[in-house]
Order: structure tokens, then sequence, then C-alpha cells
């Protein structure tokens, strides 16, 4: 049984449904247009400092959004970068589409690729250079993290060099973001097509809108040139006619002959007038872009008429007259040549044009009308030139012409950019001097002369067949900036210019003490100098830049400073690299060179990377010179130290007294003794004993045992390790005394103190101390006594260690008390120190030592990380030896120094002279030690005492033996746990039991008897 059903006509008929459908797609379209200004607005008011759930800020929210939009903006920019840009723009295009319904059915196949163009453009962002304002506010690059780590990567795959990489990938991301954008955005072929149709259609109109407009205003400008142009040239020719009319008698007959500038104007005029205007855009382009010289311009002067002229002339004249005409033609000719154009149309060319950089006629009707046809390229000549053109027939210049004033300044610069003509083409004499008369219309033997109105001359035929010749300008090569050292003469000092006058004979030279003459130390003029010439130094340079760029290194060499040892080229790097990444290829740099070493750092304050290459031969630096200087002799130093020279070669001179302490480190063979006796010399030579006293403590007991017995020491040079703790805890004792007295003086340091000494003395002053003297027997109170004393001056100590290795081997925590002590607080006293290792490691150069002597100088080490032990990082292990040092003054910047050279005879020699003033006033206590309640209270002071009881036992070793007889334990842990002390001190006071007998020593299972009986 079959049912029938009644089908039910639809609610809606079909255009009311394709309205509805319409009305959709545009809501839509506004909701996706709505969220990209809303996208575009959060990205665009972007500012780092805004708070968000990942930074947390006071300052007030700038972007247009508010915290919402700025806590999701900032992790976008962090992943992404630029690149959320995208984001916005892909709804505004999609919403445009469904507003104007077009294309919108490939919404969902296209933006399904729309994280694909987000990817591109972050690393396309990733591979553009930050701005100053970026790379201070952010970490990351413009394409965020995202961009910077695929881009990382990709570079890493790529075979070639990370400069040329960058640059690839930026061009290749490109062009792939705008396929990409503009696929997602549903741009269809057809659609693209028409965009670019109607963009070269708008550019074209735009461009000949801009001509048009242009042209206007050079019509006039140009006419007027012409005219000007004009006017000149028949001043001259007229000048001219003028001097050779006077010559021949013949001025008569030459005034009857019409003259040629009205016609040629009249005959441009007609020509101009008669040619047709060409319409419209494109008619116009031709002419806006053709050049021309107004040289080339013809003035249209029909030589026939001056050809029948002349003939007509000439038949009627006679006898003298006619020579006068045949003059007065020939200009006339030569006027018609100079005004005709270069070329005849009616004659084709037998070669291509050549380039020529002439003016830009920017009128389209007057670019038309004044030039000629142009000849075709290839043609050969097959026709005869006319009678006419036998003017104009190119001929061996005869004279080299130097116009007059006013043409070359219109001619000049159209001649010097034409490139050199083609001499089978056109007439090379008529290019330089078109107004010039033939000579073949002269008298023989007579030439015009115009070099500015000079006498006629008579030119060979040899010099006049001459070709001319044209220099073409020739780009000079780039060239790295040599910056010579200024080899100026050292400027003397006072002290070095009172030494060289020669003293008088009778003088009376006895004296208490005088510091040694610089005439002691070798002369700098027996120094053989060295000098690299500019070429030899560019290069090297450009050798330098090749091996770079050979390890993937872009970059330019700036500047290049030769020293007297080595060489610092300065490195521009190239945008993005890293200067971590020049300075490891510094070994590989050295071997490509074939230098010993190669040296690569950062120079503070500027960003150029310094690559430090040792020079063929090295200079040797001389000390007289560097103590005759004014940086030494006239500087204010109070403890001066002649440390060399820099790579430029200027005198480093340095003050202790700011320093304050001084750390030395370096290899055998290095230079570090040297440079210890250098330094040395320079505190003797400026200081007396008055004002500076020397503690030597050479272990090694070879290098500073020269100096035993000057007057400037305070003990003898010590060499016993044992000895050499002495003599620094004596030291902190001294600079204790000295912390007292000046707090009694109200100064702050050994130079206010020494100040109000020398006032006291001036007036005549007595220091006083109160003194007790005992007690007063009646009533048992102390008794004091005024004690006056005259006052003296705090000398400046100087404490010299040539080997710390040794010392700490010995007594390492003593020694490094005393050390830390001084380091800390010895500063205002005036005392400082000088300390010297061949070894420098952790266990000899501390922490505790590091932190308190931030002025370091480190000389060739072996390793890097010795580098690293003295300076904080490498580079030392890159010196050259002999001198060659690092400075590093305050802990900041490190400067390349060359060492000064003192011989062991020099050093003699100064030793001698220094004796000669008596034997030097040691202090008994530096090495035979203090009194014991000194003593106790020095290493009080030190730490190295924890208090005593009269029978000299200690007491923390009273309190463990009271435990041990009490609880009748006794084991390490034991003692450790009941004292609160450390390990190695509580095994260090059950082995002292053991060895006095209070307890047996340990058993197969560690344990110990308790010999002393129970109390």
């Amino acid at each position: 049984m079959a049912f029938q059903t009644r089908s039910r006509d639809p609610l809606l008929d079909s255009s009311m449904q394709a309205a509805i459908e319409k009305r959709g797609k545009e809501l839509i379209g506004i909701f996706l247009i709505g969220l990209g200004v809303f996208v575009a607005a959060m990205v665009g008011s972007y500012t780092p400092d805004d708070p968000n759930w990942m930074v947390s800020t006071d300052a007030p929210v700038q972007n247009w959004l508010g915290r919402p939009g700025a806590s999701i903006a900032a992790p976008l920019f962090m992943i992404v970068g630029w690149a959320a840009w995208s984001l916005a723009l892909t709804p505004l295009a999609w919403g445009l589409r469904f507003l104007l319904h077009s294309g919108e059915d490939r919404v969902l196949g296209r933006m399904i690729f729309a994280p694909v163009l987000l990817a591109v453009a972050s690393i396309y962002a990733a591979t553009l250079v930050p701005g100053v304002e970026w790379k201070a506010t952010h970490s990351f690059g413009l394409g965020g993290l995202f961009g910077d780590t695929v881009m990382g990567a990709l570079l890493t795959l790529l075979p070639v060099s990370s400069h040329f990489a960058v640059k690839l990938m930026s061009l290749l991301m490109a062009f792939g973001m705008l396929a990409l954008g503009a696929f997602v955005a549903g741009f269809s072929r057809g659609e693209m097509s028409r965009a670019g149709r109607y963009l070269t259609l708008g550019f074209v109109i735009i461009y000949g809108g801009i001509a048009s407009l242009l042209g206007r205003g050079a019509t006039s400008g140009f006419k007027a040139a012409m005219a000007l142009r004009e006017q000149r040239r028949a001043a001259k020719l007229q000048a001219e006619e003028d001097a050779w009319i006077a010559e021949d008698d013949g001025a008569q007959m030459f005034e009857s002959y019409p003259q040629s500038g009205t016609g040629a104007e009249a005959a441009e005029d007609d020509f101009v007038e008669g040619r047709p205007e060409k319409v419209g855009l494109f008619a116009r382009v031709p002419g806006l872009m053709r050049r021309s010289d107004p040289e080339e311009i013809p003035d249209q002067m029909p030589e026939p008429e001056l050809v029948e002229t002349a003939q007509s002339g000439e038949s009627l004249l006679s006898g003298d007259a006619r020579i006068s005409e045949k003059i007065a033609s020939a200009v006339r000719i030569r006027r018609a040549a100079s005004q005709a154009p270069d070329h005849d149309p009616d004659l084709p060319l037998t070669k291509g044009r050549g380039k020529r950089a002439e003016p830009l006629l920017f009128n389209p009707n007057a670019a038309q009308a004044n030039l000629p046809p142009e000849p075709p390229l290839t043609a050969t000549q097959s026709t005869p030139a006319a009678p006419a053109a036998a003017a104009f027939a190119p001929s061996a210049p005869e004279l080299h012409q130097v116009p007059d004033l006013e043409a070359a300044s219109m001619e000049a610069e159209p001649f010097q950019e034409r490139a050199a003509p083609d001499p089978t083409a056109m007439d090379v004499s008529s290019e330089l001097a078109p107004d010039r008369v033939a000579s073949e219309d002269l008298p023989a033997g007579r030439v015009i002369n115009r070099e500015f109105g000079a006498a006629p001359k008579t030119v060979s035929a040899q010099k006049a067949a001459d070709p001319v010749e044209y220099e073409l300008p020739v780009a000079t090569p780039r060239k790295a900036v040599v910056e010579q050292p200024q080899r100026k003469p050292v400027q003397p000092s006072t002290r070095a210019k009172a030494e060289a006058q020669p003293a008088l004979a009778f003088e009376d030279n006895a004296a208490d003490f005088e510091l040694p003459p610089l005439s002691l130390l070798g002369h700098p003029n027996g120094v053989e100098r060295h000098h690299l010439s500019d070429e030899a130094l560019e290069e090297n340079a450009r050798m330098l830049e090749v091996v770079l760029d050979d390890y993937g290194v872009k970059g330019e060499i700036v500047s290049v400073r030769p020293g007297p040892v080595v060489t610092m080229y300065e490195l521009e790097p190239a945008p993005g690299l890293k200067a971590s990444r020049v300075i490891g290829l510094s070994d590989d740099i050295a071997r490509s060179m074939s230098a010993l070493s190669a040296r690569v750092s950062t120079v503070p304050g500027r960003t150029v990377i310094g690559i430090e290459l040792p020079n063929e031969k090295r200079e040797m630096v001389n000390f007289r010179e560097i103590l005759s200087s004014r940086d030494y002799g006239d500087g204010i130093q109070s403890l001066p130290l002649a440390l060399g020279k820099d790579i430029g070669g200027s005198s480093m001179v340095a003050d202790l007294a700011k320093m304050p302490h001084l750390l030395i480190a370096g290899t055998t063979g290095s230079g570090k003794s040297v440079a210890i006796n250098t330094m040395i010399l320079s505190l003797l030579y400026k200081l007396s004993p008055e004002e500076c006293r020397l503690i030597m403590i050479d272990p090694k007991m070879l290098e500073l045992s020269v100096y035993d017995g000057i007057p400037h020491l305070l003990s003898p040079v010590v060499t016993d390790p044992k000895k050499a703790v002495v003599a620094l805890k004596w030291v902190v004792g001294e600079m204790e005394d000295r912390y007292r007295k000046m707090s009694k003086m109200g100064v702050r340091n050994i130079a206010g103190y020494n100040g109000r000494v020398k006032e006291a003395l001036a007036k005549g002053e007595m220091f006083s101390r109160t003194v007790q003297t005992g007690f007063d027997d009646d009533t048992g109170e102390p008794v004091f006594e005024t004690d006056e004393f005259a006052p003296e001056a705090l000398p400046y100590i100087v404490v010299i260690v040539d080997e710390m290795a040794d010392l700490m081997m010995v007594a390492g925590k003593e020694i490094e008390a005393c050390i830390q002590r001084l380091a800390q607080m010895a500063r205002a006293s005036g005392i400082h120190l000088i300390m010297a290792t061949q070894r420098p490691s952790v266990d000899v150069i501390t922490g505790t030592i590091k932190a308190n002597f931030p002025t370091r100088i480190s000389f060739q080490v072996t390793s890097k990380i010795d580098s690293r032990t003295i300076l904080g990082e490498m580079g030392a292990e890159q010196l050259l030896g002999m001198g060659d040092m690092l400075y590093m003054a305050g802990g900041a910047k490190i400067t390349r120094c060359h060492g000064p050279f003192v011989s062991d005879e020099e050093v003699e020699e100064v030793v001698n002279h220094l004796k000669q003033f008596g034997p030097p006033s040691y202090m008994s206590g530096v090495v035979d030690g203090p009194d014991d309640e000194k003593a106790d209270n020095i290493d009080a002071v030190l730490g190295l005492n924890t208090g005593g009881n009269t029978t000299g036992e200690d007491a923390l070793y009273d309190s463990a033996v009271q435990i041990v007889i009490k609880d009748r334990k006794c084991s390490t842990s034991y003692i450790q746990r009941k004292l609160a002390i450390g390990y190695n001190k509580a095994a260090r006071l059950v082995e002292q039991m053991e060895d006095e007998g209070l307890v047996s020593p340990a058993n197969h299972v560690g344990k110990r008897e308790i010999l002393v009986p129970e109390q």
C-alpha cells in the first residue's frame, strides 16, 4: 500500500535566502574587521614596560586595550616578535572579502595556512637587525624567541658563512612571506594579474605627471641659456674678425658682408615652430628620456647661402681684397660649423654611439623640436659627403686650445662627462675648440692662440699631429686607516734637563743623600727603532680580513695602530657577530698569519674588536727613556712605578699609592723579575729613605739580594720563610701603631699626618703625649706625665715579596692572614704590598688574596686557567714573554703593556751609588719579632690566637681534656660535637692528648682508652 505525502513549500523563497546569506556574510566580515582592528590596536600600542602577567611594575598601562591587551601582547611579542602583525592583517583581509563578497568561499582552504604565515614572518623578522631601543628593552630579536631559535638552527645547517646565510635567508623568507601572505589573504591568479596591471599603470601616470611638471619649468631656463650662449659665441667671433681685419688692411671689404647670428636665430625659430607637437603621455616619454648637449643643438644656418655669398663676393673683388674675402669666408664657414650639429643627419654613423653623460631635457616639446633625427647605429657610410661638409671633415688636431673662462663655465661639465670619441666618427679638434679657424684657410706659419690673450705662436707640424689623450678616472681602492704612533722625542722632565747641563768643578756636591743620576742607565739612543710602512700595514690588514673571512667572520679592518712590540688591528664586525666567536679564533688567526701568538679582545667603550699581532722585529723598551719623561719626572704620583709602554708606544707610569697593592704573576722567563727590578728602581730614583722604606722578602735568595745594604731598607733582605712571617707580623703591628697616631692627630691618611708634621716643624711646635709612669703610693691611682717630642714624618713602607708560593707552603694560614689584614687596612697608613708568584694557582692566589688585590699584572702564563686565576679572563697565555704584560687597574679594563729592560749591571751601578751614603738604619723588630705581649696582640688581631692561660696551654685544649676526663670518651667526632669546632681542629686536639699520654692510640675498631684516672 503506497502513501502519498504532500511536499511543503519552503518558508522563504530563494531570493530571500540569498539575501539572508549575504547579510550573514557581511556580519561575519564586520566581525573579522573589528577583530583585526582590536588586534592591530593591541599590537601597535605594545610597550615592554607595561605591567602584565610576566612583569609586575608600577608604571601605568599604555596599551590601548588596557591590562588584558598588555598581558596578551607581551607573550605574543616574546614568541613571534613583529610577526604578530600578521594576526591583525589576516582578519582584516578576510573581513573585507566577506563585506565585498569577493572570494569568501576560499576562506577555509586558505586560513589553515595562517600559522605557517606567522612562522615564516617570524623567521623573516629574525633576519633583520634590531634597533638600539629594541636591544635596550628586549633580550631577543625582532622575530621573537621562535624566530631566533629557528634562524639559529638554519644557520648551523647552511654550509656558508653566517653573514651570507643571514642575507640569503632574509631574501628567501621575504619572498616566501609575500607569496604566502597573498595566498592566505585569498588572492587568485586573476586578482594578482589585475593588481599588477593597476600598479604599473598608476606608476606610469604618476611618473608622467611629475615629468610634465618638471619640464614646464625647465623650458624657459633652457631657452635663456641657449640665447646667452649664442651671444657669447657671436662676441668671440666678432673679436676674431676684427683682429684679422686690422692685420690685413681689408676691414672695408669685411664690413660689407652680413653677419650670421640673426639668420641662425631666425632659422632656429622657424625650425622649432615647424615641428609638429606630440601629444599624449606615451608619445612624450621618449622625449623625456632623450639626452642632449647644448653644443649639439643646431642653429640651422643654411650652408648653401653662405657658399653662394662667398662666391659672389669673390667674383667682384681682386688683389688684396680677395685675401680678406677668403679670410672672412673662412670665418663664416667656421661659425656655421660651430652652430651646426657635430654629425650630419644625412650621413649614417660607422660605429655605435658612445656612452655620454649629458644633461636631461625635461620639456618633451623642446626636446622633440630641437633634436635632429637619430641615425642608425650599425649602418655604414655609402654616400659621399656633400661639398658643403668639407669644412666639417675630421682633421688632425693642431693645437690644444684652452677656451676662455666664460665658455669654459658652460662647456666644462658636459665635456668632462663624455667618453673619448672615435676619430672616425667625429672631429676631435672641433669638439675641443669648435670656433677655431681651420689651418688650411690661414696664412702659412700662423695659428690662432686663444690661451687667455697670449701672443700668437708658431706650432710645428709634429706637435700639431699629436693626438689628444683622454684620461679616465680610476677608482681609489679602499684603505684601512693606519694610525702611526706619534714618534715625537720624549719631552724630558725638569730633572733630566738639569742632569743634562754640565756641572761646575768647584761645586760642593757633598750631601746627606742624593738621588741616583739617570746617567747610570743605558741611553735610549742605542735602541734600534723599527718602523713599518703604511703599505705593509695595509697589506697585513687586507690579509687579516681574508683570514677572518675564511673562518666565517665578516667585518672590516677600520684602523691599524702599530706599536713597538705589537700592532693592533681594529675589526668592525658585521651586525649580529658575537665577540666571543672572534676571541675563540685567536690560535687559528695566529697560525694563518704566521705569527707567534695573537690576542683578541674587545676595546672598552668602542664597538670594534682589537686583534693584536706581534711585529716581525721587536723594539726594546728603554728604562731610562721612561724615567726621563715628564710623566715620571714631573708627575704627582706618591709612589711612581714605571711599567713600560703601551701598544702605541706611550709611556705608562702608575701610582702604587692609589692601587694600593699589586699582585704579579708570570712563568719563569716571562720578565717578572725584571719588572720587579724596574719597579724598585722607579721608587729609588724618585724617593729618599726619609720618604720611602722597603722590606724585601726573597725566598729564592737570588733576585733581591743585590739590594742588601741600601739605605732604604728597614731590615736585611729576608730569605727565610719563617722570618718572612715575623716580618709581615711586624708590618701589621706598625700599621696598628700608625692608625693610633693618626687617630689622635685627627687625620684620615698618611698624607694628612705628614702635612700636620710639616706645619708643626715650620712653626717650631712640639708634639706631646701622656704616659703612665706608675701608681700613687697613698691612693693607688695611676700617675701620668706629659712627654713632649719632636714631630717626625712617617715614610711610606713598601713590602716586596718575590715568591709567594714558597711562603704559602711553609705557613699558608699565617701568611694569608697577614696579607688579608694589610690589604684591607694598610692603604691609609702608607703601607703597600707588591707580591709576585710564578705559580698562579688557586692554592697560592686564594680567593681572599684576589679579593683584596684589585690591581694585578699578568705576564705570560702557560694555560688559560692560570690567566683566569690572575685576571679573571683569558689572554695572558697569548703574550710574547720578555716583559709583555697585561695590566688590570682597579679590577676594570685590561691594558697591554711592554715592560722596560734593565740589566744586572745597571742595577749594580744604582745600588753602589746608594751605598755611598752610609749603611741603612735597620729596625730591630722586623726580623727578630716583637715582645711576647705585643706578639699576642698581633696574633689576636690576625685571628691566629684564641687566648691562653698561665701554663701556655690552649684554653680550647683544656676544655677538651676536661670533657674527656669527665665523660670517659675520646674520639674526633665526639670532641667536634661537644666543642662545636671543625673536624680538623678536633683531630689535632685528640692527637695532642695522645702525644701527652692522656689517651691511648686507637685500636683496630678506632676506640681509645682514657689513661687519666677519674677525678
